[in-house]
């Protein structure tokens, strides 16, 4: 008699279940990239104004005793610096909305193929798993091995 897997409900339901885990987890991986993105572009931004602030102190410092002669000099820097910092900051908060558009994207992207591609999907997740499985336990045999 040949007795050949046939599908039943739950076996569907745990395929299903699966790709459901998938795509949450691939959401999942996208949000926390979008959040490390936005942190650090957050961060760019900090930098950005905090390199600025210091510019201005080091200029308001150096021409301190030469105010009233070069009081317009004076004015004409710090409203250049002052828009040197608004376009850096303006740059950054522009560079974040396409960092943020992009990953909404490619998570978007990813989703929907994982729901249109679940067997698919859950092969490349098994390869990538598999990959990354055989990167460790090769950097591991050498550590050991060096020790």
């Amino acid at each position: 008699m040949n007795t050949t897997p046939t599908n039943t409900p739950s076996t569907d339901t745990r395929a299903s279940t699966q790709a459901s885990d998938t795509v949450q987890h691939l959401a999942d991986t996208a949000r926390h990239l979008t959040d490390s993105a936005l942190q650090g572009a957050q961060s760019a931004i900090q930098a950005t104004r905090s390199a600025a602030d210091q510019s201005l102190d080091k200029a308001a410092h150096s021409v301190q005793g030469l105010r009233e002669s070069a009081e317009p000099a004076i004015g004409d820097l710090a409203a250049k610096a002052q828009a040197l910092a608004s376009r850096s900051i303006g740059y950054c908060a522009q560079k974040h909305a396409v960092l943020r558009r992009q990953m909404d994207d490619c998570t978007a992207a990813t989703t929907e193929y994982v729901k249109n591609q679940p067997g698919k999907s859950m092969a490349i997740a098994a390869a990538t798993g598999a990959a990354l499985t055989a990167a460790v336990l090769l950097l591991s045999r050498r550590q050991g091995s060096n020790t």
